[in-house]
């Protein structure tokens, strides 16, 4: 296909996508989007290579969120069999890591539910994790706490974070489709205090909440414009109980098109698949390497459980498929992008 050529020869020599060549690339199907994979992978390993990166997370605290986001289990909004619990003591947090660690992740994820984390207990708590797990171990810390400020953020650095996690879920055009109870500048303002703080930030969204491609794509230039460092794709598992629980789960296809899409509009940043990739994978699990992404989620996710680790490692080692080993300590040869 000409066009993809052309697109895919432009990203390799520095130059970037336009949003009207990323809609057409969306419009692909059959045999095509088979290129547009091999464009993509391509692209992959130009820009951040083969190997593979594993994160896992501990839903340190659940349930209660003010917050009405049609998908979310932990909502007060919805009525779901999610657990509900208050913040993990310290040791459980740390216990949490060392696990993921052994099991070859990363990154490990701090997540608590509700709008955000204030100044008190609570984040003390948290930040004594932190200091633990950069202390004792070599998986880069990272925390998921909601909308914060410039000091939280600040905090959480100095305790040992190393990434920041805040998904804009969707595109700006479609968030009130989703969400009602905050504005989407909040969310931004989020990811860009953590870049001030010089936080890492993980930030990307959830596909199949009736979304249009180009909504899709929306949200990749929001991201890009944002200079996000990792990208978690998600695709929606509806949960009964929620506003989109008898929500239709996109196809594969559809799933890795997207993911496509996303490593040629963000060329060299991490594209990790994560919730939702059993469900809406099923059998082509291993083609999301294939299709641009160079990370993944291992272990159970927030609510729902995940795939077995031993499962995924099998997966990797018959693709032939490196994890990569580099964090905590070696965060520091990591380079910020410029502040946009």
């Amino acid at each position: 296909m000409k066009l993809l050529r052309m697109i895919t020869d432009k990203i390799l020599a520095g130059d970037s996508i336009s949003a009207g060549e990323a809609v057409e690339l969306s419009t692909l199907s059959g045999s095509d989007l088979f290129d547009l994979f091999v464009a993509a992978n391509r692209v992959k390993e130009h820009f951040v290579g083969g190997e593979v990166h594993l994160c896992s997370i501990i839903n340190a605290k659940s349930g209660r969120c003010a917050e009405d986001c049609a998908f979310c289990a932990q909502s007060v909004h919805h009525v779901t069999d999610a657990p509900v619990h208050p913040l993990t003591e310290e040791q459980w947090i740390t216990a949490a890591a060392r696990k993921a660690e052994q099991g070859g992740s990363g990154c490990f994820g701090i997540v608590t539910s509700g709008t955000s984390i204030g100044s008190g207990a609570e984040l003390d708590r948290i930040c004594a994790a932190l200091r633990t797990i950069r202390n004792e171990m070599r998986i880069a810390p990272s925390c998921s706490l909601g909308i914060i400020d410039l000091e939280t953020a600040e905090r959480l650095r100095d305790a040992g974070a190393i990434t920041y996690h805040h998904n804009l879920e969707t595109s700006r055009s479609f968030f009130p489709n989703i969400c009602t109870t905050h504005d989407y500048d909040e969310d931004v303002a989020t990811v860009r205090n953590a870049r001030r703080a010089g936080l890492r930030v993980c930030c990307g969204g959830i596909f199949g909440m009736g979304e249009t491609a180009e909504q899709r794509i929306e949200l990749a230039f929001t991201l890009r414009e944002l200079g996000v460092d990792s990208v978690p794709l998600n695709f929606l598992n509806p949960i009964p109980g929620t506003r989109l629980a008898e929500a239709d789960y996109i196809t594969p296809m559809e799933c890795l098109q997207t993911i496509a899409l996303y490593r040629l509009i963000l060329p060299d940043r991490r594209i990790s698949v994560c919730g939702g990739r059993e469900k809406n994978l099923r059998d082509l699990q291993s083609w999301i390497f294939f299709a641009g992404a160079n990370g993944t989620m291992v272990g159970n996710y927030l609510t729902t459980t995940g795939r077995d680790a031993a499962q995924d490692l099998r997966m990797f080692r018959d693709l032939g498929l490196r994890i990569e080993r580099r964090c905590g300590d070696d965060s520091a040869s990591w380079e910020r992008t410029s502040e946009p």
